[in-house]
């Protein structure tokens, strides 16, 4: 008999889980209450780096002259850029929703709560009610943004990360609290679109946690561009006053504009599954605990993406979402690699791209490890000037007495992409020589990654 392999939530985690699964000859039943692909990655994500994408184009055409053409003003158009938000957006769930469908995998649209350790209640989209059994369950069911209790989103000029898309109106001034990665990229998508854009940030400098000299070049970027940072600054309250939203922080400044948008984090959603029906533990931010194998404290009862606590990327999830087919069906008793998070590659996608992976110089520094650092400035790569677009750097952290690759991070065009070959390097437990003696392609932005590694 097949095992019953039943996923709570149908975004990264829990659709890789199931087609692998799926194939591994399980039987595999999604319930999902929102949209088949994540709330979190199709409301979130996706839009985001579509609008950040089309703003990305219209700095590109400003920086034209640069490259022997007459200065280009792009202006946005709304309409278009809604239509191409939900174009894309429906294109990957119903493409998600055909691939799970033709392998066998049964989608339910409802919300299921546990009953017992074996089975959940399922209240379907037309309030029908559905007692499912499974010897293993999944719980993906993602974050949402959160919203400290100083203050209410209006959905109209006081707004949350998912009230942003598909736009209704670009503002003509906004005020984005926190300075985290997603602040970050929206200081850039707004001021892009030609938004006069304040960022407040409550540490002395953006993306706390990252390397200080990243941080550095992103800061000098959305100065020169004249976003206003009020560093050391806790926003208190925000409240609208007519056509102006107030934010007013806690050392005495304000910033008054026309929106204001909380990019201060994310909650999990593990409210309302009843998870101590099945003895299910969760800490006290909500998170559910997991093991090295996506195991909670109940042995047949998995968690993984946004509510395992673990890193909040895509990557990681759909990654956790195949570990935990392979523990159902058995595999992990063969040879098996288990997930190593310190080696997940992240990306930033402002202007310029920030991408990191691996050991970070400053963390090195802090516990004492002896580190080799070698940096190349993309001002040095034929290819870079070619773009007209010199920005940023190449850093590789390596071990000095073994030459393996630790860690990397890029500031620069493309470092999303570039960032790839570090992260390979570093989960093969590959040496700085292996990067040096490979032949890449001249010209390109890669070379600087060999240059780095020298």
């Amino acid at each position: 008999m097949a095992v019953r392999f039943l996923i709570i939530g149908g975004g990264p985690a829990g659709n890789t889980a199931a087609t692998h699964a799926a194939r591994l000859g399980a039987d595999v039943t999604i319930v999902e209450r929102e949209i088949i692909g994540g709330a979190a990655h199709l409301w979130d994500c996706i839009p985001s780096k579509t609008m950040i994408a089309t703003g990305g184009a219209m700095a590109f055409g400003r920086r034209s002259s640069g490259m022997g053409l007459e200065e280009m003003r792009p202006e946005v158009d709304v309409e278009a850029l809604t239509d191409r938000i939900e174009d894309i957006k429906d294109h990957l769930s119903q493409s998600t929703t055909n691939l799970l469908r033709s392998q066998g995998v049964r989608l339910i649209t409802g919300s299921a709560r546990f009953i017992s350790a074996h089975s959940v209640s399922v209240t379907t989209i037309d309030n029908g009610i559905e007692v499912i059994e499974f010897d293993a369950v999944l719980i993906a069911t993602g974050s949402r943004p959160r919203i400290p209790q100083w203050v209410t989103p209006d959905g109209e000029r006081i707004l949350t990360t998912r009230d942003c898309y598909p736009p209704k109106v670009f503002p003509s001034s906004v005020c984005i609290i926190g300075s985290g990665v997603t602040g970050v990229e929206f200081v850039h998508m707004f001021q892009s679109f030609g938004a006069k854009v304040s960022l407040v940030v409550s540490r002395q400098q953006v993306l706390p946690g990252k390397d200080p000299e990243v941080a550095a070049v992103l800061e000098d970027d959305f100065l020169r561009r004249g976003v206003s940072l009020l560093k050391g600054a806790r926003a208190q309250s925000i409240t609208r006053e007519g056509d102006e939203v107030v934010v007013k922080c806690d050392d005495g400044r304000q910033v008054r504009s026309s929106h204001a948008v909380l990019t201060i984090g994310s909650v999990p959603n593990s409210d309302g599954l009843d998870l101590e029906a099945a003895g299910v533990h969760m800490d006290g931010g909500g998170y559910i605990p997991i093991n090295h194998h996506c195991v909670t404290n109940v042995e047949h009862i998995y968690a993984a993406g946004d509510v395992s606590g673990k890193l909040p990327l895509s990557s990681v999830a759909s990654m956790q979402g195949r570990k935990v087919a392979e523990h159902v069906m058995g595999l992990h008793t063969r040879d098996h690699r288990h997930l190593d998070y310190d080696k997940a590659a992240s990306a930033i996608f402002t202007e310029p791209e920030i991408a990191d992976v691996g050991l970070a110089e400053a963390e090195a520094f802090a516990h004492g490890r002896k580190i080799r650092v070698t940096k190349v400035p993309f001002s040095a790569t034929p290819k870079a000037l070619i773009n007209n677009d010199a920005r940023g750097f190449v850093k590789i952290i390596s071990d000095p007495a073994t030459g393996e690759v630790l860690g990397g991070s890029i500031v620069g065009r493309h470092a999303a992409e570039l960032i790839s070959v570090i992260a390979l390097a570093l989960t093969a437990n590959l040496r700085v020589t292996d990067i040096v003696e490979s032949l890449l392609v001249h010209p390109a932005l890669a070379e600087a990654l060999a240059e780095a590694a020298e």
